[in-house]
């Protein structure tokens, strides 16, 4: 019988892994992690960074030309069938959606990262399927990390097919491993001859995998004489003899995705379709993250746009009592919600977008609280809109439909938002990655001190470096501008709320402080503080971009300057009573209880609790279904939605 593949590592294995594949310097300053050292600084962010006039116009022109089509296609029938109609899919090849962010070189579009996330914006209206579709193909799939790291022949090779529409797919986790890259089972070995690679391993959750052309495959090279080995990236053509799509997989949204299970046997991959050097694949992927993270902001913006014009449109029609709902207090508190957050929503993308473009600041912190602060805070709006919407936000838009009644899909954006927790990154990983970011000053300065493995005598060692360090650092988290009444008047109504901001960003590097001194090297373990540090700068970050965004829009004379000063204010009002929270429950929490509780129910002591009920799941498989390595006895699934792009394919 095969032995199921699997490789096991340890925490200290799987630690040094993910250290290694990190962006290890600062080159470029980053406003996020200044902040996360108590420094506010405001210039990295005013004023607010916007488009030049000729991205500005490019991407207009562009839109101009994708909305009439987006306006064309139905979502009902993506929703009702489970699948996006060939049509649609060339329609947006034909459209040049395939090459959003590809160089005209290419055959592109040339877009900036500002104008993708509009586009992306515009086309996840239609229908959120069509939205992943772009941005696995783009964000995370082929295009990226050759851009990044690929060779001139890989991008001349590669690239101008992506931009006609060969649909791209990313091959990481498996079906054993998720965010513990350290267990990746699937291997690239070297052939005798040097000139290829063969792949074996099964891939999970390869989103655009059941109809892509091309793939970004992560695998592990043996380290052997003449190869550095370790996790690589390659591309593949998804149609190589070896290659089997052996499960479509269904989800709770997102219907029309495609998303499926691949297994690769004996895949030979050309040595020229190894992208960067061997040992790179995992490094290349988190640095491709670093811009390719904003598509689920973009999306989550898009959807909370909706979500606030039919609560407004709704809200003003049903009548309840002799009044509009939303004359209702109760009502009008979650319409106010959703317009001050969508507001902050929009103000936090434009900025790291832009900040991407002009590639002055290093964005990695900020586009992971992008992600992290938009996927938790869209979810909210949709569930406050079904709640607005009653019994009609429960029910389908079918059902609605069919009772003669407007089609609002309320229930399916709560369905479809739901992923963005967990898609390239959950809630909680990114609060990690972010947390780990933030202390790299602190790291540096510590050093033996926050190693749990250290000797004594090298912790004794790295106290007197990290004396000096916190004696010249700690006095200036004392006193700042938030302090000082006349600071930021040049905001106006706005200004408390950047003293605010300047203010927690000083107190928030405190309690980091407090934090380490009181748990050294077990700093690593307190996760939910390290989460609630990260959820404050999450909040203090979407309020910097809210204020700058209203100057910007006042400076520029724009019409809609007044109001937007009202829905930052408001977003700011409602900011400050979550990071207040926050900071109280540093402190004053369930933590140590929560993990002895939950000690408990792991061993069994609780299962009494379970009684009355029966598991119908109970018999119909493991958690984790087990694999070998060896040929597919599965039919082949892959089923590309447009001809193949590859030159003398069809002839």
């Amino acid at each position: 019988m095969a032995t199921p593949a699997k490789v096991d590592a340890t925490e200290e294995q799987a630690r040094a892994l993910v250290e290694e594949s990190r962006e290890t310097t600062w080159a470029k300053p980053s406003f996020a992690k200044e902040m996360f050292l108590g420094r506010f600084r405001l210039d990295l962010i005013h004023p607010y960074p916007r488009p030049s006039d000729e991205d500005a116009a490019r991407t207009e022109a562009y839109l101009a030309r994708l909305r009439p089509f987006c306006e064309s296609v139905d979502g009902a029938v993506i929703e009702a069938e489970g699948r996006i109609p060939d049509e649609y899919v060339k329609g947006l090849a034909e459209l040049g959606c395939f090459g959003l962010k590809i160089p005209e070189s290419f055959g592109g579009q040339g877009l900036s990262q500002f104008g993708y996330n509009r586009a992306l914006m515009l086309v996840g209206s239609a229908h959120p399927s069509l939205g992943v579709l772009l941005s696995a193909h783009q964000s995370i799939g082929v295009p990226e990390p050759l851009k990044l790291a690929g060779t001139p022949e890989q991008k001349a090779e590669f690239l101008p097919r992506c931009a006609a529409g060969a649909v791209s797919a990313f091959l990481l986790t498996e079906p054993d491993v998720g965010s513990d890259p350290a267990r990746m089972a699937s291997t690239a070995v070297p052939t005798e001859d040097g000139t290829a690679y063969v792949v074996n391993g099964v891939k999970l959750w390869t989103t655009n995998g059941v109809v892509a052309e091309l793939l970004v495959v992560m695998a592990r090279v043996p380290k052997s004489e003449g190869h550095r080995g370790g996790i690589s990236a390659f591309v593949v053509e998804a149609d190589s003899p070896g290659i089997t799509v052996e499960r479509r997989n269904a989800f709770m949204g997102l219907r029309g995705i495609e998303n499926g299970v691949t297994r690769l046997h004996n895949v030979r991959v050309p040595k020229a379709n190894l992208i960067g050097r061997e040992g790179d694949g995992l490094k290349i992927a988190l640095t491709t993250l670093n811009a390719g993270r904003l598509a689920i902001p973009a999306l989550c913006t898009a959807s909370s746009k909706w979500s606030l014009k039919i609560a407004r449109e709704w809200s003003r029609e049903r009548v309840q009592w002799g009044r509009p709902v939303g004359e209702h207090e109760a009502v009008g508190q979650k319409i106010s919600f959703i317009a001050a957050t969508t507001y902050a929503l929009e103000a936090a993308l434009d900025l790291s977008a832009a900040m991407c473009d002009e590639a002055r600041n290093d964005i990695r912190i900020e586009a992971a609280l992008a992600k992290l602060w938009a996927s938790e805070m869209s979810c909210a709006i949709a569930d406050e809109l079904v709640q607005i919407r009653g019994g009609r936000g429960y029910e389908t838009a079918a059902s609605l439909a069919a009772r003669g009644e407007r089609a609002v899909g309320a229930e399916q954006l709560v369905r479809d938002l739901r992923i963005n927790r967990i898609f390239e990154g959950s809630s909680e990983i990114m609060r990690l990655l972010v947390a780990r970011e933030m202390a790299d000053a602190h790291m540096a300065a510590a050093g033996a001190l926050v190693d749990r493995n250290a000797e004594f005598k090298d912790k004794a060692k790295a106290a007197v470096g990290a004396a000096g360090f916190y004696a010249k650092w700690f006095p200036q988290l004392a006193v700042g501008a938030g302090t000082t009444p006349a600071t930021f008047s040049e905001f106006g109504a706005l200004a408390k709320h950047l003293r605010f901001v300047e203010r927690s960003s000083r107190k928030q590097a405190r309690s980091l402080m407090y934090a380490m001194g009181r748990w050294q090297a077990g700093l690593e373990y307190k996760q939910n503080f390290l989460g609630r540090i990260v959820d404050i700068a999450a909040e203090l970050f979407a309020m910097s971009a809210s204020c700058v965004r209203a100057h910007a829009l006042a400076a520029a004379g724009a019409p809609e300057a007044k109001a937007a000063e009202e829905l930052a204010d408001t977003f700011c009002r409602q900011s400050k009573i979550r990071v207040r929270k926050l900071f109280d429950a540093l402190w004053d929490n369930t933590d140590e209880d929560d993990r002895a509780l939950t000690r408990g129910v792991l061993d069994g002591r609780y299962t009494w609790l379970e009684d009355g009920v029966f598991d119908p799941s109970e018999g119909t498989g493991p958690w984790i279904a087990e694999w070998q390595m060896g040929p597919s006895t599965e039919p082949n699934l892959l089923r590309p939605f447009l001809p193949s792009t590859r030159a003398g394919a069809g002839t």
